[in-house]
């Protein structure tokens, strides 16, 4: 058994799960092959030899207690989102029930007294009635959608938007209340048109809010260049006129995406490298405590590391080992998956012969062949360290999953030969979903040249840099059709 680093991900298979997936197996041949590979990995979770040393990642005291007030602050949010949507839900009430209102008073109040209305003013209802659902399923889609994260300020333009609708509303009451409430205007055609304004002025208001929320960030402006402060894998994205809060937004939500998943087990051995490097150093005070000589002493110390400096041997030979040592487990782990996938083929060959009530589920064909490649892809993981993020149970699915759309061997080894973006794992192996945007302009003022912003997370950060789209001048050269052209001559005495 390689003895590297612990894999956590099967170390609860025990004897128990061993006997409880024996029970599952219809088919002789399955429970035959399941017995002799089960035989032979009896104890492959608890013979594995765990390194143990200090942590490098260690929580403290004072962390957990952040944690707390983080966890705090969240329900925080949660209130403040919801109040914000509260606000818009009265406000956009308010704005859908003033035309109605409009329209529908002074038949209430003074019935008596209104003129008739003709065959305009019944028209006019209909327009009213359309353009009132024009705007509310364009509200409904513009406004009144799910929130995907929480902004640490409010967004400028939506709370611009709201404002204005609300003056808007306002001023449109107090006017109705001055020039039709309390005269008692008897033209109800009139009353009609004014509420006509009112739906039509609210439309243009919503035109005016799609060119502010959406399409005033297409057209790409900066470029931000992003890259992850731990192992400097970087991207680089294209985004228009936005706030430094909804560009970090949008860098975060492409992260997940296009990321590779952050490991810091591929960074412990630079560090354990520098450290072997350092302790082989002795430091020795020759000369005394006189700053000449401890000048003198420092520069022989670094000439004498200098000489001893092998560390680039050391990783040349390292890395070449642990190429090889990948190489070989990777074909060793093809080669059982296809094996594997050649007995599944096989086992349904058979299944198709058999009754419907003695099919086996995809789930059971999964677990059937499973323990043939198990060891080779326990190995492999631990070579790769990424045994972390995968679990038996995760294996188990995509195996399933595989098997259940007739999948090749090489599509369900995709996942495990490299590294995948952030979203292929589970939830609960992401390291943080919480995240703090570092910036020194205010989040919400808009993207510029120059500006630098940090996303902070448990372990790692993402430092953002913006710069703005070059000015591009392009100009026309005309080319002349004559300077094409050119003239063959033959001479006499040749063969053509």
């Amino acid at each position: 058994m390689d003895t590297e680093s612990t894999y956590s991900g099967y170390s609860y298979y025990s004897s128990h799960s061993k006997k409880s997936h024996r029970q599952g197996y219809r088919n002789k041949d399955t429970k035959r092959l399941n017995r002799v590979q089960f035989e032979k990995d009896d104890n492959w979770g608890e013979t594995t030899t765990a390194i143990t040393g200090t942590s490098e990642h260690s929580i403290s005291q004072e962390d957990i207690a952040r944690i707390s007030k983080d966890m705090e602050d969240s329900v925080g949010l949660d209130c403040k989102r919801y109040l914000g949507l509260t606000v818009a839900s009265v406000l956009g009430l308010l704005v859908f029930l003033t035309p109605i209102a409009f329209i529908l008073l002074p038949p209430i109040l003074w019935r008596e007294e209104l003129e008739p209305c003709g065959t305009i003013c019944e028209g006019l209802f209909i327009s009213v009635a359309f353009k009132l659902l024009i705007l509310l399923i364009g509200t409904w889609a513009l406004f009144f959608r799910k929130q995907r994260a929480d902004v640490p300020r409010v967004f400028v333009f939506r709370a611009l938007l709201l404002v204005l609708i609300f003056l808007f509303v306002v001023s449109y009451w107090l006017f109705y209340g001055v020039r039709i409430l309390d005269s008692r205007d008897r033209n109800y055609q009139g009353i009609v048109q004014y509420a006509v304004s009112l739906v039509d002025a609210l439309l243009f208001i919503h035109y005016l809010a799609i060119v502010l929320l959406e399409l005033r960030q297409l057209q790409p402006t900066f470029t931000l260049h992003v890259v992850r402060s731990t192992d400097g894998e970087s991207r680089f994205y294209s985004l228009g006129h936005l706030s430094i809060q909804r560009a970090a937004l949008v860098v975060l939500e492409n992260y997940y995406k296009d990321f590779t998943i952050y490991n810091p087990n591929l960074l412990t051995a630079s560090k354990f490298r520098a450290a072997k490097h350092m302790a082989g150093l002795k430091v020795y005070n020759v000369d005394g405590p006189s700053n000449n000589a401890t000048g003198q002493s420092r520069a022989m110390i670094a000439a004498a590391a200098r000489r001893r400096d092998s560390s680039h041997n050391e990783l040349y030979y390292e890395e070449a080992d642990h190429e090889r040592r990948v190489k070989k487990r990777r074909a060793r782990l093809v080669v059982a998956v296809e094996e594997a996938f050649i007995h599944i083929q096989r086992l349904q060959a058979e299944e198709q012969q058999k009754a419907p009530g003695e099919v086996m589920d995809p789930r059971e064909a999964a677990q059937a062949i499973f323990p043939s490649m198990a060891r080779a892809l326990q190995k492999y993981l631990r070579t790769t360290r990424q045994q972390q993020y995968h679990s038996m149970e995760s294996i188990l699915q995509h195996l399933a999953f595989c098997v259940t759309n007739s999948m090749t061997p090489k599509a369900f080894l995709e996942r495990y030969l490299s590294a995948g973006p952030t979203l292929q794992y589970d939830k609960e192996r992401w390291l943080s979903t919480q995240w703090r945007l570092l910036s020194e302009e205010a989040v919400t003022k808009g993207l510029q040249d120059g500006i630098v912003f940090v996303l902070k997370c448990l372990d790692f950060s993402l430092v953002v840099s913006v710069k703005k789209i070059p000015f591009i001048v392009l100009s026309e050269e005309f080319v002349d059709p004559k300077s094409h052209k050119f003239v063959l001559r033959l001479q006499s005495e040749t063969s053509v």
